[in-house]
């Protein structure tokens, strides 16, 4: 069993590796004896990780990408490959929100459209650049990554990609119709590429997290003043049957197992990881 679930001597790329989930992700791989790319804009963070990773024995390596930039992507492809050799493994993890497209109301009502307040923000209010940003980070980012790794996964006949998509793939939620439909789409791709790349020897699966505390999240889930949970968090957490949100490291089994020789008759699936929020009806 040991040898059907690791990834030792393996080349890990993750994008927005210096998050909270992705960064968590990548020290866990590097304990399991991978070798890690963690590529991010935040270069500062993405450094901090990989002296984690380093302090611990580990081998990791931090590049900083704009993953809009498709030359930017090669150059660091150029980079990881020069330090580390074929990339066995890519997870897309690079993804977010944005405030500006984000309504200020769960539900719209008649009244809020002469609502003339400068904190209101309906539907019609969201702004185009900030929808643009959403897609073009969490969808687009994917699929250039996926075009400047995949193409060396082909040439070497093996490989496996992991999307992050997000409950809100199967559940949109309230507030957050861009970010809902952008990761939508990530669960589509998935499927489409693990097709596409089924006869290339590529493997190419998705995690659905639930319900974690980011920095992209925590505006809308927790009180800035206090802490305390807003009446938004406090709806979640009651409608995750765990009744808690997730720890970083509830993600790290799932995604050894997806990653790894475990599931290498595993393609084109999304994994929810959730504390059950998918399965509860509310009721």
């Amino acid at each position: 069993m040991s040898g059907l679930f690791t990834v030792k001597e393996k080349t890990v790329v993750i994008t927005g590796g210096a998050g909270v989930l992705c960064g968590r992700l990548a020290c866990a791989l590097a304990r399991e004896g991978a070798k890690v790319a963690i590529l991010d804009f935040n270069e500062k963070g993405a450094r901090e990780v990989v002296r984690e990773i380093k302090s611990r024995g580990g081998s990791a390596l931090a590049v900083k990408v704009d993953i809009l930039d498709k030359d930017a992507l090669h150059r660091a492809k150029d980079l990881v490959r020069q330090e580390f050799g074929q990339v066995d493994i890519l997870i897309n993890g690079a993804g977010g929100n944005h405030p500006r497209a984000t309504t200020t109301k769960e539900q719209m009502l008649p009244g809020d459209l002469v609502n003339k307040s400068p904190e209101m923000k309906t539907f019609f209010h969201l702004e185009t650049e900030g929808i643009q940003f959403v897609f073009n980070l969490n969808f687009l980012g994917v699929l250039l990554t996926t075009q400047v790794f995949g193409e060396n996964m082909v040439a070497q006949g093996r490989g496996v990609i992991l999307n992050i998509s997000s409950m809100n793939a199967l559940r949109p939620l309230t507030k957050i119709p861009a970010y809902s439909a952008a990761k939508a789409a990530i669960s589509n791709f998935t499927q489409w590429l693990a097709v596409h790349f089924s006869s290339a020897g590529i493997r190419v699966n998705a995690i659905a997290p639930g319900f974690f505390l980011t920095a992209q999240n925590r505006f809308l889930l927790t009180e800035e003043k206090t802490g305390e949970l807003t009446e938004r968090g406090k709806k979640i957490v009651a409608h995750t049957p765990a009744g808690r949100f997730g720890d970083p490291e509830d993600l790290v089994g799932t995604v050894l197992w997806l990653v790894s020789d475990a599931s290498q008759f595993v393609t084109g699936v999304v994994v929810p990881v959730d504390g059950g929020f998918s399965a509860f009806s509310g009721v």
